[in-house]
């Protein structure tokens, strides 16, 4: 039975905020070292030590902001131990992610040039776990003041002479698990004290994200806000998909018709969580000034066999289209609190964009969709209505099909959709009411395996390809959509 999709292109939502499509990348397992950085001495092609096949690649996605350099590795990273001549750089250990040396060749000029190769905007995260406030506060000084200071002349000594801008600014990370164990109450005022010394020099004005909840941790998010709200810009919300649970994750490969079903069903959890914490947030903040963060997301598996267990190196598969692209559209329809998300992580490490193995580079199904996506960015929400079969999960439902509209502004409306069925596939009649339907096009990704992915072998195994499987009718598209599939639909 076909079902329908009503948009309206006439009926504005607001703005999709382009850093919804934002990424992440941690000192984790071979995302900044081998990933991004390979240093100005190596074999494969670099500018100043970063990949240039990386850079040519992230670049079009046109990555809106990025963050760096944790997630867990952050509460442990003093940033004066990355700065300066290499070869003086102070070596530690990663004892989060692995057990391995960290040399700190890449520090904070060297993310500063690659943001900018990237064209991409810097979201840092500061010591709040094992740091100081003055830390903290003297990085901030290093990074933004333009004058004469201590910090600023270190810069200026180290082959910066004018400050870099900073806008986003996270104060810890995951302080409630990897950054401290803290309780709320504590966190709250230990971010009050820590912000207070994150200051604005000149005309640098900065974002301030509190650490926010894990998963469903509401309290969290009420303590937070009653305690803190005034001192924070943005308050970050965790959330990873685990088929298994987090202790026994399943793989990323060779799964079960039940665990796609789980899949999906835990992906779509997080639209209740963003409406279970905005809620709370309403409460404190009726103006919704406060924005959500959801600076990690993503599926996270078990590790590879034979790979290094601390460096989270997993496969990708047309499951994590999906997963991408029922994310990226819960997002886009929440835009009036969602306001950033980063994926984790960016190359090598959970659900990434890149696979990289040595001068090696693959393209994930992941890239592909944030690829299919990029043209929601800054573009208008619309108002959309969908009417979907479900599927039924354990003792739960969820819709078969999702979806997201929006306006760019050149006028053309663009339409993704998901399937989340792994068998079945879905009539669609698509009602886009004001907007003409002359010039229609789409891309679609898909495959007959539930893991079908690339590999280095086959990098072109699973990628976009043109759908023009469509009929239209005065202001209606009808189509079928394959199961398992991603779509985006262009209409100009």
């Amino acid at each position: 039975m076909t079902k329908k999709v009503i948009v309206n292109a006439d009926v504005g939502k607001g703005t999709i905020n382009k850093n919804i499509y934002g990424h992440f990348a941690e000192h984790l397992g071979r995302c900044i070292y081998e990933g991004f950085w390979v240093g100005e001495d190596s074999d494969i092609p670099n500018t100043n030590g970063i990949r240039n096949d990386v850079v040519e690649a992230l670049r079009n996605l046109n990555i809106p902001v990025l963050r760096w350099p944790g997630g867990c590795f952050a509460d442990e990273y003093h940033w004066k131990d990355g700065i300066g001549p290499r070869e003086n750089r102070k070596r530690m250990v990663n004892t989060h992610w692995g057990g391995v040396i960290e040399n700190n060749h890449f520090g904070t000029h060297e993310f500063y040039m690659l943001c900018d190769m990237l064209d991409t905007e810097p979201y840092i995260n500061g010591n709040v776990g094992s740091g100081t406030v003055q830390e903290m506060s003297e990085w901030v000084e290093y990074m933004t003041f333009n004058g004469e200071s201590p910090m600023a002349n270190w810069r200026k000594e180290n082959g910066k002479e004018e400050p870099w801008k900073l806008k986003y600014f996270g104060v810890g990370n995951e302080n409630w698990g990897c950054g401290g164990n803290m309780r709320p109450q504590y966190y709250a005022d230990l971010y009050r004290r820590f912000q207070t010394y994150v200051r604005d020099y000149g005309d640098n004005k900065i974002f301030r994200i509190a650490g926010g909840a894990n998963v469903d941790d509401y309290n969290w998010t009420e303590v937070l806000m009653r305690e803190a709200a005034p001192f924070m810009d943005g308050l970050s919300l965790h959330y990873y998909v685990h088929p298994g649970g987090f202790w026994n994750k399943g793989p990323a490969t060779g799964f079960s018709e039940e665990v796609w079903d789980i899949t999906m069903q835990k992906t779509v959890y997080t639209e209740e969580l963003i409406e279970k914490h905005s809620t709370i947030m309403d409460k404190y903040d009726p103006e919704k000034r406060i924005a959500i963060i959801f600076d990690e997301w993503g599926a996270w598996y078990d590790v590879e066999p034979g790979t290094n267990p601390g460096f989270l190196y997993q496969q990708n598969t047309i499951r994590d289209a999906l997963v991408a692209g029922i994310s990226l559209n819960i997002f886009n329809e929440h835009n009036d609190r969602v306001q950033m998300a980063n994926i984790a992580q960016t190359i090598n490490v959970i659900q990434s964009m890149i696979l990289t193995d040595k001068e090696k580079m693959i393209l994930t199904p992941t890239y592909h969709v944030f690829e299919m996506y990029k043209a929601h960015q800054d573009a208008e929400r619309l108002d959309l209505n969908i009417e979907s079969d479900s599927i039924k999960v354990g003792d739960k439902e969820i819709p078969q099909v999702s979806a997201s509209a929006s306006k760019a502004a050149d006028g053309s409306v663009t339409i993704t959709l998901c399937n989340l069925d792994k068998a079945k596939t879905a009539d669609l009649a698509v009602d886009l009411r004001g907007k003409d339907l002359a010039n229609v096009s789409g891309r679609i990704i898909t495959a007959d395996e539930m893991d079908a992915h690339n590999t280095f072998e086959n990098p072109d195994n699973v990628k976009p390809v043109a759908f023009d499987d469509f009929q239209t009718s005065g202001s209606e598209l009808t189509l079928t959509l394959p199961s398992k599939s991603v779509l985006s639909i262009t209409i100009k």
